[in-house]
């Protein structure tokens, strides 16, 4: 008889076990009926004809293909518009992991592994960030730019930004540490007159100089070799190139005041894109505190969200949130007319018409 209690007392204890182990989920599916295109945006940052668009092309990229008894069972009604939703929660708003988690009645490491799988759908899916070459696409850029303050051929607006990460223990962390004192991703990026990304690099550490980066890349040879020409504007933290045209460090005459004031303009648009994209993408700006991932991860994200910048510019989505301005870097290089005397003539022609 004693046995017998013991036993049952047992398996008691296992049911107990199995039903503390039993996984609810809320089906936060439900807010495409009951929120506003508004209320959408401003939690998802996008409306819902374009989460159902997104829903559609990751679908096959991120159903899961485990079958491990306590996953997030497959068989949940829209199961893809739930990871969709709680990525794209993550990436609007910045909030602590265990924040997403609990708000979509997940575990944080079911969050965690969610938003990577959808940020590497989104990256492999959204081929939307390409520097065109066509003759014809890059002459409606220059009209575009031109029409700004008058400044000739120019191609697209370039410069970097910090994009904060935790810290690490590894051997390279130094590296990762930027000028303004944090652990950080330099990321390099180009864009046109309506703030789309053409080209973008986001694998540097945070101590790498903008000009490495820019030399390190494909830019060099791809905006130097143009059927028509034509150049990218930077601030004085590039080198002055035939390709890219920086201001000048003490201007001295009339036009050339002219000329800076021209080129502060027309270059304005990039920083104005990177202010736009952190402010739609909370995660991040520096209120949001960090990427909570190693550096290979934080890289993914960041691509993923100016992927996700260019389709919301695409689509005519606006940007409900206020826009800081972008620190400036504060380092110049030295503008020494002699250093490229090619490019020094190029700029020098270009002057004279202001």
């Amino acid at each position: 008889m004693a046995a017998l209690i013991v036993f049952h007392d047992i398996l008691n204890e296992e049911n107990d076990k199995q039903a503390r182990r039993e996984r609810v989920f809320r089906d936060i599916t439900q807010v495409l009926d009951t929120m506003t295109d508004v209320e959408l945006i401003e939690r998802y940052r996008f409306p819902r004809v374009t989460i159902l668009d997104l829903v559609n092309d990751l679908k096959d990229l991120i159903q899961p293909k485990t079958n491990r008894s306590h996953s997030i069972p497959a068989h949940i009604q829209h199961y893809t518009l739930f990871q969709v939703l709680t990525c794209l929660r993550f990436l609007a708003k910045g909030d602590d992991l265990s924040e997403v988690a609990d708000l979509h009645g997940i575990s944080k490491a079911s969050a965690c592994m969610i938003i990577h799988r959808v940020v590497d759908a989104i990256c492999n899916t959204l081929k939307n960030i390409n520097f065109t070459t066509s003759t014809d696409e890059l002459r409606k850029i220059k009209s575009q730019f031109y029409k700004i303050a008058g400044f000739l051929s120019v191609v697209g607006a370039i410069d970097g930004t910090q994009i904060p990460i935790q810290g690490m223990s590894l051997e390279d962390e130094p590296v990762y540490i930027c000028r303004k004192g944090y652990h950080s991703i330099n990321v390099q990026a180009v864009v046109n007159p309506d703030l789309r990304f053409t080209n973008a690099v986001c694998k540097f550490p945070g101590a790498t100089h903008d000009a490495y980066i820019l030399q390190s890349s494909s830019l060099p040879n791809l905006v130097s070799s143009l059927e028509d020409g034509g150049w990218l504007v930077g601030d004085s933290g590039y080198p002055l190139k035939e390709w890219l045209m920086t201001p000048l460090s003490n201007p001295r005459t009339g036009q050339e005041e002219k000329y800076n004031n021209a080129h502060c303009k027309t270059r304005n648009v990039i920083e104005r894109a990177f202010g736009v994209l952190k402010a739609r993408f909370r995660c991040l700006h520096k209120t949001g505190g960090a990427l909570p991932y190693r550096p290979s991860k934080c890289t993914r994200i960041i691509e993923c969200t100016m992927r996700l910048h260019n389709l919301a510019i695409e689509t005519g989505i606006p940007l409900l949130e206020a826009v800081d301005q972008e620190d400036a870097d504060g380092f110049q290089f030295e503008d020494r007319d002699n250093a490229n005397r090619t490019a020094s003539e190029v700029r020098t022609r270009l002057i004279q018409r202001f």
